[in-house]
């Protein structure tokens, strides 16, 4: 039976300067860098935006946590390439996870509309959540051509050129908080973002040490990079995003307890940088943290892998399998809650809520995800000592062919 031609893949023309991209980022992928994200980011460039850079992420000790970037920049960068038959180099001059809250927006501009941008030649933006489902308002429209607007779909990817032929503007945000991966890539090899990285890389992940936690436990960056103001009020970031979730950090014994109650009042914020305990309601947990990051990883962690937590203890309820946990006490009425300023009420308004929380918490399923999180995070760094050498001896980022011979970091010269 004869078959049809498969049809050529688009491309770009004067009258078509943009391009939709249907479920170019897979759920899981869409979940993994949601996790990232609300567990890294910080106060964004611009009011009721936040942030995460590949350089924060290289420079606060998660390092390894770009990753799962690598692969998702080669595929839009071979997708604008083919798209807009580029005939010369392309590079990525910025990857980020950007999300806008409640009240964000931006009227009619072009993304390269200002002096210090004009490097930038096209624009990529891949949709992590949902318009409607997870938030509201914030369309993105075109001033002319075709699609005229997008609403944001999990997955969706949208390329563009990013010169007055694509001037747009962003709808007003009116509830919850809308998640994207927006890269810029640029003809100009002096804006290529990888040097940076790879500069803040070498000296952050070149020493590895097989099973030691410290090589990949987050480290706070300045405390203000964390404070998200709005209309004279404001919160940290870190307290707001554990306390939407329905947790709060604790005081890591009964001793720091008693030195927290008489820490100076005009520095609380302080305390989230040293070792620290959550709670929930009357239950804390027995696991000390290193800093409130390192807690808010794991807490946002075991929200990306709750319905894989529940089917293991379904399992195991039903007796088709059974599940090792860790030793890790929860006790009650234990841990003071740190004296923490944070607009809660703000928080809840300019975040929303998460429509994936439970009022209930399983204490094992929160054990089994400090568990597998310590193996996550433990697998991408030994990737990454692996990749590392790879990408410094090209001057570049790029997905390893692990059949290719390679070299540990830190194993020879």
């Amino acid at each position: 039976m004869a078959t049809a031609a498969a049809s050529p893949p688009p491309t770009a023309t004067e009258d078509n300067v943009r391009l939709l991209l249907p479920g170019f980022l897979s759920p899981e992928t869409c979940k993994e860098l949601e996790f990232v994200h609300r567990s890294c980011g910080t106060a964004g460039y611009r009011p009721s935006v936040v942030s995460t850079s590949l350089p924060h992420l290289a420079a606060t000790g998660c390092g390894h946590l770009l990753l799962p970037f690598v692969p998702i920049r080669e595929r839009l960068r071979d997708a604008v390439e083919s798209f807009f038959s580029c005939h010369f180099d392309l590079f990525v001059e910025f990857t980020g996870l950007v999300s806008w809250c409640k009240g964000a927006s931006i009227g009619w501009h072009s993304d390269d509309n200002k002096p210090y941008l004009r490097q930038r030649a096209f624009t990529a933006v891949c949709y992590l959540n949902n318009h409607g489902k997870d938030f509201k308002g914030g369309l993105l429209k075109f001033q002319d051509g075709e699609p005229s607007s997008v609403i944001p779909v999990a997955g969706d990817a949208v390329i563009y050129t990013a010169d007055n032929r694509n001037v747009h503007c962003v709808d007003e945000v009116t509830e919850g908080e809308r998640l994207t991966l927006t890269l810029w890539f640029t003809r100009d090899s002096s804006f290529d973002e990888d040097p940076k990285l790879l500069s803040f890389l070498s000296q952050t992940s070149l020493s590895y040490e097989p099973a030691d936690q410290n090589s990949y436990i987050p480290l706070p960056a300045s405390d203000n990079m964390y404070w998200f103001s709005y209309d004279q009020s404001g919160f940290d970031i870190r307290c707001a995003r554990i306390r939407i979730l329905g947790f709060s950090f604790r005081a890591s014994s009964d001793k720091d307890s008693k030195s927290t109650c008489a820490a100076p009042a005009d520095d609380p914020i302080e305390l989230l940088g040293k070792p620290l305990r959550i709670g929930r309601a009357d239950d804390v947990f027995g696991k000390i943290f290193a800093n409130s990051l390192h807690a808010l990883q794991v807490v946002q962690f075991y929200y990306w892998k709750a319905p894989e937590l529940a089917a293991r203890r379904n399992q195991t309820t039903g007796g088709s399998e059974t599940v090792c946990y860790p030793t890790i006490q929860v006790q009650q009425s234990s841990g003071t809650e740190l004296p923490l300023l944070c607009n809660h009420g703000l928080a809840q308004t300019i975040f929303g809520s998460y429509s994936s929380v439970d009022s209930v918490i399983e204490w094992d399923d929160v054990v089994l995800a400090l568990d597998m999180w310590e193996n996550y995070s433990e697998e991408l760094r030994r990737k990454l000592s692996i990749f590392l050498p790879n990408w410094l001896s090209n001057g570049t980022i790029f997905v390893v062919d692990p059949s290719e011979p390679t070299q540990v970091c830190g194993e020879g010269n």
